[in-house]
């Protein structure tokens, strides 16, 4: 295993702190119409924003367990839980109501953003993916660096907030 997952990392907190932004809601978003279906390529082509998504994804993914199993996703073994992942993810698991894909692939999406991201917005805790990658973290500036490569510069990762105090 080279790190910790997901839920130790951090990215629920960052992806409930993102959902209750302005990404969450797509204030800064032109979102008046037309709505039509566009290719992966053109981006999100949604009526809803992401709060919306979440919201609606969550439920269509509970309705889909309760009426293929009768329990909940919480109440599946993790190797179900799983399966069932990989199925949406591949495209061959449909909600009545929602794009079980596009669904999984927002919440794929949105938890790499966690799991890669400054500290100060919730998620890599312990900055442990630029632990894990060599990452020096938001230092100020590398000028000094720029020339030296492939080198292991033995820096320790810092965040945002910390930056000001250490260069």
């Amino acid at each position: 295993m080279l790190s910790v997952g997901g839920k130790e990392a951090g990215c629920a907190v960052f992806i409930d702190r993102q959902l209750h932004g302005s990404y969450g809601s797509f204030e800064r978003l032109y979102m008046q119409g037309p709505f039509q279906q566009g290719t992966t390529e053109q981006g999100d082509q949604s009526l809803l924003v992401p709060r919306q998504r979440y919201r609606k994804g969550i439920a269509a993914l509970n309705r889909y367990v309760q009426q293929t199993s009768n329990k909940n996703f919480t109440e599946l073994t993790p190797q179900q839980q799983d399966d069932l992942l990989m199925a949406m993810e591949a495209g061959k698991v449909h909600f009545s109501d929602f794009d079980a894909q596009s669904f999984f692939l927002e919440v794929l999406n949105n938890t790499m953003e966690g799991f890669f991201a400054d500290p100060v917005y919730g998620g890599n805790r312990e900055m442990v993916s630029w632990k894990m990658l060599g990452f020096p973290g938001a230092r100020y500036d590398y000028r000094d660096y720029i020339e030296r490569h492939n080198e292991d510069m033995h820096f320790e990762p810092i965040s945002i907030t910390q930056w000001k105090a250490k260069d």
